[in-house]
């Protein structure tokens, strides 16, 4: 999965309550002109982790959805990516203190 289809994923999900889950309100979060948002969510409907609704008040608004491929989709990929994180952690520690540490004897220089 490219990381924007991730990031669209997780736009969806995250997406406060009282917004309207749109192609315009999603190109918005991510940063991305309307049309790039259409093809992002072109292919993650193709690969059925998401799924198009007309909208609640409006019919001809369209409202993305998380189809439960998709949540599982994400679901997995936190894992994953919590995994390598819990794994990567304490060399990315020591590596974060030697470079401050490396920082604060330059600047006491």
């Amino acid at each position: 999965m490219e990381p924007q289809q991730h990031q669209l994923l997780l736009a969806v999900y995250g997406l406060p309550e009282g917004l309207r889950p749109t192609i315009r309100e999603i190109a918005s979060r991510l940063f991305i002109e309307h049309h790039s948002a259409v093809e992002l969510v072109n292919r993650l409907e193709h690969k059925g982790l998401i799924a198009r609704h007309p909208g609640m008040e409006d019919k001809r608004e369209v409202w993305i959805r998380l189809t439960p491929s998709g949540r599982t989709v994400l679901r997995k990929l936190a894992v994953a990516h919590r995994d390598e994180l819990e794994r990567a952690g304490p060399q990315l520690t020591r590596s974060l203190n030697a470079a401050l540490r490396s920082r604060s004897q330059r600047v006491a220089s």
